[in-house]
């Protein structure tokens, strides 16, 4: 199976969840599922950077429940506050595979794994050329006991987080990915 039908059958299966039930918690994440599923059908590339028409992306919110903490990225070119993400590439064979390598590589944490379940939101944005949008599908991934964290070159900064701290330094994206991960755990 390629990465191109692996996120196909993701994005098929994925259904937020809210507490009466199958709902859009935020009013957008049916549409966003289909518009990554049409984007997808029209696009065979569409999961690579390539795709000036946008493209799929994989993230993933490191969190330590234990510590009631998120690890964030500084992010280099946008000097922002972010979870770990970014491109597929060739050898990622799951869009769960891919989310989860871009967050080992840029916390530095080994032993990470993911929030059983699947993705955990969806969140499309504008990003600068040549990329022009990103549609991301977010994960969580649990942090192992006393996990380091080690910078990489993707990176200003790293820091761990309380989760009341996060509405203070990142933006409402990340804010809503926390909200959603917590309902989870």
């Amino acid at each position: 199976m390629s990465l191109h039908e692996d996120a196909v059958l993701v994005l098929k299966g994925y259904a937020p969840e809210g507490p009466e039930g199958p709902e859009d918690t935020h009013g957008d994440q049916a549409e966003l599922r289909q518009a990554y599923l049409d984007h997808l059908a029209q696009h065979d590339d569409g999961m690579w950077k390539a795709c000036g028409a946008g493209h799929v992306t994989a993230s993933a919110l490191v969190i330590d429940p234990e510590r009631g903490k998120v690890l964030l990225t500084l992010h280099r070119k946008l000097r922002m506050w972010l979870q770990m993400g970014g491109h597929c590439e060739e050898q990622d064979a799951t869009l769960e595979a891919a989310a989860l390598r871009e967050a080992t590589e840029e916390s530095g944490i080994a032993g990470l794994t993911l929030l059983s379940g699947g993705p955990v939101r969806l969140d499309r944005h504008p990003i600068p050329s040549p990329c022009n949008w990103h549609l991301d599908v977010q994960y969580a991934a649990l942090a192992p006991a006393g996990a380091a964290e080690r910078i990489s070159e993707e990176s200003l900064e790293l820091r761990w987080f309380g989760y009341e701290e996060v509405p203070d330094v990142a933006d409402a994206s990340v804010v809503r990915l926390l909200e959603a991960t917590r309902a989870r755990l």
